[in-house]
């Protein structure tokens, strides 16, 4: 296959206008499916989680399940959509084996929420990305292509189908076409997923797991001569799994449609996948419009139609928005803009904001998480959420430190203890042997010994040169394992030499 050629990005945006369309899809957060009582449970062994409903055996019906009505309510509203007094199901037809049905259960032209917007920023500009709309389907199953080199279809020797995703409620949330974004278009379109992203975990619909697939985004990107006002053809990168990828996604379609238009050649309207390892996309198979997938009203379900009670009920138990609460946070920790910024580009916020609520400081729940623990997370290769330490046990780090009980050096090794799975912060105390050396009984000893190991360094310190007297600070803290108190050790040593400090 020939490389394709690509134009230079600057010379692209001189040259075309980028319209983006973002549809990103989320697994809601139920305990059932979307039509039938199998679990949603990630991770289980392929195909345990099905039924007839889900495996389409003949004679078995669907039933909604009200829990992911209420969360496409949720989600509608927080996009400041209408949500529809009436909609309805309806079947999406199409011939791939990921639906035991070859049809899918989506929302075609009665989507249950429809017309709203979400602010996004992008260095420092507020830019309203118009929701089209967000409707309700069930996810389809997974297939894992065997033999190949790529893990597609394409070349490999066999597939394999696991039917557990098949049924998991989604909520589909499809904007109207952006414009205007010019050389910002990339950043627009990573800042909007994470907005949304942000927004559903404060929701509580979804873990919003990329890397799991709980939130995939498809990128639909054409180019436009600069200050013309119709549209090119489209492509659409299918499943993009993180914000990074978003952003290379549509930063290389730009420079991959730019060089075929200037060559006079012209764009497929085609699904792309996205290639983590080159940054590059490649074609996929021919884009369907609606008429392909022969849409009809699902037979089997009947229309929903939520109350104007029951909307209403559920818009008062939305949370406070995230970047409300972010910025209430800010002037609450006292942070400059960029600290809040690093939170927030860390994942981190929520566990500041756990551990200063478990009691602790917000400056030094900050220092711990940004610092120390993502030093960690960083070698271990995941996220800070993922570290099993809770914001409570820092907290009770950072109460041990502020008694006296454990210096900075020794809470370090507390809190790996705990990441290891050695118990809560007292029991690794406990169990390595390592509080502070506070009696003074004990630290005089150690000092005595130090000071007659080098007899030089004191006589030093009676001259007057009492920097001198970091050897013996470190001599002692060698001693005692680093487990004294190190103002404490310089006090007791300028006093036993009879020197003010």
């Amino acid at each position: 296959m020939s490389t394709p050629q690509l134009m230079d990005y600057d010379e692209a945006i001189r040259a075309y206008d980028p319209v983006l369309g973002l549809e990103v899809h989320v697994e809601l957060g139920t305990a059932t499916k979307m039509f039938c009582a199998c679990p949603t449970t990630y991770g289980a062994e392929p195909n345990t989680q099905v039924c007839p409903v889900c495996l389409a055996l003949p004679g078995a019906m669907p039933t909604v399940n009200r829990t992911a009505v209420e969360y496409a309510i949720r989600i509608g509203l927080a996009l400041n959509c209408e949500i529809a007094e009436w909609c309805r199901f309806a079947r999406k037809n199409y011939f791939y084996p990921d639906m035991p049905k070859n049809y899918q259960i989506s929302q075609y032209d009665e989507p249950i929420a429809f017309g709203g917007y979400l602010d996004v920023d992008v260095d420092g500009e507020t830019i309203r990305i118009e929701i089209e709309r967000a409707h309700m389907e069930e996810d389809t199953g997974k297939s894992l292509h065997v033999g190949g080199a790529t893990g597609r279809i394409q070349g490999a020797e066999y597939s394999l189908l696991d039917y557990n995703r098949a049924g998991v409620p989604l909520v589909e949330i499809v904007t109207k076409p952006v414009v205007g974004t010019k050389a910002s278009a990339p950043q627009v379109a990573r800042a909007y997923v994470a907005t949304l992203r942000d927004l559903l975990a404060s929701l509580d619909v979804s873990d919003v797991r990329m890397d799991q697939g709980s939130l995939r985004c498809d990128a639909n990107l054409s180019l436009t001569p600069a200050g013309n006002p119709v549209f090119g053809t489209r492509t659409e990168t299918k499943n993009v799994n993180s914000l990074r990828s978003v952003e290379r996604a549509v930063r290389y379609e730009i420079t991959r449609q730019a060089a075929r238009l200037a060559a006079g050649q012209r764009i497929v309207q085609e699904t792309r996948h996205f290639e983590e390892a080159t940054g590059t996309t490649n074609a996929g198979r021919s884009k369907e419009t609606a008429e392909d997938y022969r849409y009809f009203p699902e037979p089997d379900l009947v229309p929903v139609a939520p109350s104007r009670e029951w909307v209403e009920e559920i818009r008062g138990t939305l949370p406070e928005l995230p970047w409300v609460r972010r910025d209430r946070l800010q002037a609450e920790w006292q942070l400059t803009d960029l600290e809040m910024r690093d939170l927030v580009a860390a994942d981190a916020v929520g566990l500041v904001e756990a551990t200063v609520a478990a009691g602790a400081p917000a400056a030094d729940a900050r220092s711990w998480w940004s610092a120390f623990l993502g030093q960690r997370a960083k070698e271990r290769e995941v996220a800070l959420t993922e570290l099993p330490i809770a914001p409570a046990q820092l907290a009770r780090v950072i109460a041990l430190v502020a008694a006296g009980t454990l210096n900075a050096k020794i809470a370090r090794q507390v809190i790996d203890g705990v990441l290891a799975g050695e118990g809560e912060p007292d029991d690794v105390v406990a169990a390595r042997g390592l509080a502070v050396v506070s009696d003074d009984g004990a630290l005089q000893t150690a000092i005595d010994e130090a000071l007659a190991a080098q007899p030089a360094v004191a006589d030093k310190i009676r001259s007057g040169k009492v920097q001198a007297v970091g050897a013996i600070v470190g001599a002692v803290m060698k001693a005692t394992r680093g487990q004294a108190d190190a103002g404490r050790v310089r006090e007791l040593v300028l006093k036993t030499l009879g020197v003010d400090g």
